[in-house]
């Protein structure tokens, strides 16, 4: 039985530098307030487990699978989501890379692969592409786009050393 209104939680989460006012069952997890309360459709619901990656985003820079956490724990935090690191004519270097080098084939995983990347970006992460591939093992790609995903990943951090 679903819970009645008087069992909703108003919550005021900051998304991608923006207040949200919103109203979620308790047992909300922060992808489903993303996706379904907050319209923000950029994060994929893939596995629904933590196992594919398709859902991670950023809570205080940092990269967290959201279905595996609750909206509700979420209301301090800053979160950004894949709408958040750039648009049309804006694109985070992460994403203009991800396009140049073909990094996403059907493009399920690829908000899920570009979030990965970024945090990847301000992590002790070695030089090598197999320490690329290490780092981004929670991101699970079934079309194989790996190497280029890789290559784009190796292209923003050589570009961030000149």
């Amino acid at each position: 039985m679903a819970p009645g209104t008087e069992d909703f939680l108003k919550l005021s989460l900051h998304i991608n530098g923006a207040a949200h006012a919103v109203r979620v069952d308790p047992r909300t997890t922060l992808l489903d307030c993303l996706r379904e309360t907050v319209h923000l459709t950029g994060t994929k619901k893939g596995c629904d487990h933590g196992q594919c990656g398709a859902c991670t985003v950023h809570i205080n820079g940092r990269r967290v699978n959201s279905c595996l956490t609750f909206a509700a724990m979420h209301e301090a935090d800053e979160i950004t989501t894949i709408e958040g690191l750039g648009e049309p004519g804006t694109l985070h270097p992460m994403q203009v890379a991800f396009v140049e080098h073909d990094g996403y084939q059907c493009g399920y995983c690829t908000s899920g692969q570009i979030m990965s990347a970024v945090a990847l970006l301000k992590e002790p992460c070695g030089p090598s592409d197999q320490d690329v591939k290490e780092y981004l093992g929670g991101n699970i790609c079934r079309c194989g786009a790996y190497p280029n995903i890789v290559a784009a990943v190796q292209a923003v951090r050589r570009q961030s050393l000149l």
